[in-house]
């Protein structure tokens, strides 16, 4: 992790967050009793900040100084609002298209995905408060600065993004190998979002029965599934395609 991008110690985490810096992660070390602490705690709560109780030994990795029990990882960018970004997108005169990102965990995969939504017009991109890759200054790298021009939305929980999405009348779309449908037989032209899951373990199970539909692409080489950011690509470039 950049050294650039964390922060320790109560009173410089209490100020840079009282001095309005993007807080993207907490982490607080476990069963610490502070009530500076528990200002913080209280600060960041409203403002969507991740916050980690871990061992004291997961700060001792993060930060070698006197951390008193706690570090923060600064975010480059600001987080727009989830509900009110998707009602102004809807408002206007196009065809919004949403990325949904379900846990993905891999820096370079997440800049990397950030700089393709970019490139081909993606309104905004939603993640779960906890889990996913932070934002930092190596997702800044490999996004190549996109992560500046893309609004990015952080939710509790990516369930409720799909519920409300659908809700407000957007298609979703799952990407995912075990789909019996091509990506080629899917209407993108309609208000979408394409959910991603992690490279590990793909979409969460809990959220298949939630997706509109879901799609794969053709494979035909033996190894069954492509890097989470070149799906992203193909997926998006389709849409393009199907719009222009």
């Amino acid at each position: 992790m950049n050294k650039e991008t964390i922060i320790f110690g109560i009173y410089p985490v209490l100020e840079a967050i009282k001095s309005n810096k993007y807080i993207d992660k907490l982490f607080i070390q476990k069963g610490i009793e502070s009530q500076k602490i528990e200002e913080i705690i209280s600060l960041s709560q409203p403002n969507g900040v991740s916050i980690n109780f871990v061992p004291i030994e997961k700060l001792d990795q993060l930060s070698r100084a006197n951390h008193q029990g706690i570090v923060a990882i600064i975010s480059p960018i600001g987080f727009s609002n989830f509900e009110n970004l998707v009602e102004e997108t809807l408002s206007k005169d196009k065809s919004p298209l949403f990325l949904v990102l379900d846990q993905i965990s891999d820096v370079r995969n997440f800049g990397a995905i950030i700089r393709t939504a970019e490139c081909t017009g993606v309104d905004a991109i939603i993640i779960q408060k906890k889990g996913g890759a932070p934002v930092s200054g190596d997702t800044v790298k490999t996004s190549a600065g996109a992560i500046f021009k893309v609004p990015i939305c952080k939710v509790d929980h990516i369930k409720d993004a799909i519920f409300y999405l659908k809700g407000s009348g957007v298609n979703v779309i799952g990407a995912t190998e075990k789909a019996s449908k091509s990506l080629f037989e899917v209407d993108f032209k309609a208000p979408t979002a394409i959910v991603l899951g992690s490279e590990g373990k793909g979409i969460t199970k809990s959220l298949f029965n939630l997706l509109d539909e879901q799609a794969a692409l053709p494979m035909l080489g033996e190894i069954n599934s492509l890097n989470v950011s070149v799906a992203c690509g193909a997926f998006l470039y389709e849409v393009i395609r199907q719009r222009r």
